[in-house]
């Protein structure tokens, strides 16, 4: 299957082409609930979406490749509160902020991922140097952070991750587990915020990311599915893919990849391919959530099961949205 894949990702990549339309598409969660966003709220989401989209698509405007318009959109999110990712990360049981980041570029299927690290401003970029610069994938914990001290990113103190808004979370969050109350009566941002980025640059290539603060009161090292390569983040020749939601259902369906199979492999049109797996499999299973897609041909596919899914998108149009709620 691995050769397979590797064939696949070779035939579609002979197929792009120099001047492509570049294309980005950036999310920033799913689950969003609308009697939680007051005007001032939404106008600050909106407003730091379209600082991110402009950042990327000024990249891949400049010729960069798709991994560098994909870093420089999260960065941005991961920089802001409002969002589940870096700066605005929730609180794990223990009141610790405990962030996951993947990147990987679908020309080369290279990857590179961070997980359960503490103390780095931006994951997302600390996942591109381990792409760039080690022999690895995957790296987490301590290991993740000595890589990081290594490769000379700056270690952030506790103090800047921490946010009243996250803290209080959390305090809602262990007072519904003394209560005992079941997921289903737990609200939906509980186990949602994550922040993506999918692209395709003027060469035709692809490269997609993601990076996320994980579960509000989640336990025991949880990783979910943010920086796991083929369940949350995944791109190839034809395909790039990051998800939002609740990640054990992403993680146990293996999302991005069976989407970008069912693209690169089964020549299945995306939209269709996206809807399959995250408005389908995914909820008949008990999940949701949502996703973001883009392929070789520029196509856009930003499927969600949610009240709202935070998003963005320019096509090969080279027109700028930004949208919360269903249109």
């Amino acid at each position: 299957m691995k050769r397979l894949v590797m064939l696949s990702a070779l035939l579609v990549c002979g197929a792009a082409r120099a001047d492509t339309l570049p294309v980005l598409v950036i999310h920033g969660g799913a689950g969003v609930i609308k009697k939680d966003m007051t005007p001032e709220r939404q106008a600050a989401v909106e407003a730091a979406l379209s600082t991110a989209l402009n950042a990327g698509y000024a990249a891949l405007k400049a010729g960069r490749p798709a991994q560098d318009g994909v870093t420089a959109a999260i960065t941005v999110l991961e920089n802001d509160p409002n969002f589940n990712a870096g700066r605005g990360a929730v609180f794990t049981h223990d009141g610790k902020n405990e962030m996951d980041a993947a990147i990987m570029d679908g020309a080369t299927l290279m990857a590179g991922a961070v997980a359960g690290v503490h103390h780095i401003k931006n994951p997302i970029l600390l996942a591109q140097a381990v792409m760039t610069h080690s022999p690895h994938v995957l790296l987490i914990g301590d290991g993740a952070e000595a890589f990081a001290r290594a490769q000379g990113f700056a270690m952030m103190p506790t103090s800047y991750f921490w946010t009243q808004h996250r803290w209080d979370q959390l305090q809602e969050a262990i007072k519904a587990d003394r209560a005992g109350e079941k997921h289903a009566d737990i609200p939906l941002d509980r186990h949602f915020g994550t922040v993506g980025a999918v692209a395709l640059d003027r060469a035709g290539h692809l490269a997609a990311g993601t990076s996320t603060g994980g579960l509000t009161d989640k336990l025991y090292g949880r990783v979910g599915d943010s920086p796991l390569i083929g369940a949350g983040t995944y791109a190839d020749a034809g395909c790039a893919f990051s998800g939002t939601g609740w990640g054990e259902y992403y993680i146990r369906t293996v999302a991005a990849h069976s989407v970008c199979m069912r693209v690169t492999l089964l020549h299945q049109p995306l939209a269709d391919a996206a809807t399959q797996v995250v408005n389908k499999e995914i909820p008949a299973m008990g999940g949701n959530g949502g996703a973001i897609a883009v392929d070789a041909g520029g196509h856009i596919a930003m499927p969600f099961n949610t009240d709202g899914m935070y998003r963005a998108w320019v096509g090969t149009d080279g027109r700028k949205h930004v949208a919360i709620f269903r249109e």
